[in-house]
């Protein structure tokens, strides 16, 4: 027997309204098994910036997440456009929202940055016209 949990979720595309429903799960198991609570607001930050660019930039997506004693592994995969230039997407404040998203109060080029910072490994694989992949690691403790 494992000590690993899995789960799979659907990103829905151009939802704003289920963005965040998978992260929301995630925090919710992981409070359920006593996961460190630094570890759990982390995860769910990560998670939700992620779910949110898939719903901003490219029409939803997957996410599969891995829970070990040790650590969160989250996967996060669109067939979006991809990012055009990543090290440009990870600087604070830049943004390719539209004016209609952010109006709504999103695409403040902050997405990135706080996935960076909330976890403790982040790999970003993108391919113009192919789509994005992230993945991204917290562990247990600091």
């Amino acid at each position: 027997m494992s000590n690993t949990l899995s789960f799979d979720y659907i990103v829905p595309g151009d939802d704003f309204t289920r963005a965040g429903e998978a992260s929301s799960d995630v925090k919710h198991k992981l409070k359920q098994i006593g996961y460190d609570s630094d570890a759990i607001r982390r995860v769910a930050i990560a998670m939700y910036e992620g779910e949110i660019n898939m719903v901003i930039h490219a029409g939803g997506g997957k996410a599969h997440v891995e829970i070990s004693p040790e650590k969160i592994e989250m996967t996060l995969a669109d067939n979006g456009p991809g990012i055009k230039d990543v090290a440009l997407a990870m600087r604070e404040g830049y943004s390719t929202a539209p004016d209609n998203v952010r109006a709504l109060g999103f695409g403040a080029g902050m997405g990135l940055p706080n996935m960076k910072k909330s976890t403790d490994a982040m790999e970003i694989d993108t391919a113009i016209g192919t789509g994005t992949t992230l993945h991204m690691t917290v562990y247990a403790k600091r």
